[in-house]
């Protein structure tokens, strides 16, 4: 258009977002969700041969051959990486969980179990890279806040194979308590099977099968009120030492 003294007016162009035509979908688009993939793969492979502290979002850029500013506008800093590893692991655990048969709270805690270590088998070694982060970092930890919707899709699994057990305790109060002890249960076979240095972690494999053989024993103890008092109890001390649950202190004692 032409302002009053006859130039031409030009106008900054505005953002692909901005130019689409009226009906387009916003969103990202295929190019842009490439772009997030490739990059965290980079990150991800840095992280595993590096380690967390030695990683920086430069090195990624480096060696994703882009600039650091595109970096930035999909992951913001290394904890976004970390929170996005969360996210694809905990997805693909919840969708292949839930092929989970009928069966026994014991069969089905083992069929999570197994299906979670079959889940980060391959991210093996950036889960141990990321260990001393996993375990005690309160802002990027597996207990932090910003990973608490991973941390509740796994938690359910856990928490759905009591609950939808053949064998299912009476109390629905128990049952939860049973699951959440479960999952931590499982998160220590998962420490264990991280720092695991015997060949192929055979040894994790041993500690499997051998709480497959005791389960049955723990099974029956659950069938008494003192056991199930216990369990309770077991439950509260990993709701408030874990995630600091002030509902944990309200838990009864046991006798």
């Amino acid at each position: 258009m032409f302002t009053k003294n006859g130039k031409v007016e030009t106008r900054p162009s505005l953002p692909a977002e901005a130019r689409r035509g009226r009906g387009r979908p916003r969103g990202p688009t295929e190019q842009g969700v490439a772009a997030r993939q490739q990059l965290y793969k980079t990150a991800i492979k840095l992280i595993a041969s590096h380690g967390y502290e030695r990683t920086t979002l430069r090195d990624i850029a480096k060696k994703a051959d882009v600039s650091v500013g595109l970096l930035y506008r999909y992951f913001p800093s290394k904890r976004a990486v970390v929170v996005a590893l969360y996210d694809d692991l905990s997805s693909e655990y919840a969708a292949r969980a839930s092929q989970m048969r009928s069966g026994t709270w014991r069969e089905r805690f083992f069929f999570a179990v197994k299906t979670s270590l079959g889940v980060l088998g391959p991210q093996r070694d950036t889960l141990a890279a990321l260990l001393p982060v996993l375990v005690g970092n309160n802002h990027e930890g597996l207990f932090a806040p910003a990973t608490g919707f991973s941390r509740e899709r796994v938690q359910s699994v856990f928490r759905d194979a009591v609950s939808g057990a053949t064998d299912a305790l009476a109390l629905e109060d128990d049952s939860a308590a049973l699951g959440r002890v479960l999952y931590v249960i499982h998160l220590a076979l998962i420490l264990w099977w991280l720092i695991d240095k015997s060949p192929n972690q055979r040894t994790t494999t041993g500690l499997v099968a051998t709480l497959e053989r005791v389960m049955p024993a723990a099974s029956l103890a659950l069938r008494f009120k003192h056991a199930r008092a216990w369990l309770r109890m077991a439950d509260a001390l990993c709701r408030e030492g874990l995630f600091g649950g002030e509902d944990a202190k309200r838990t009864e004692p046991c006798p």
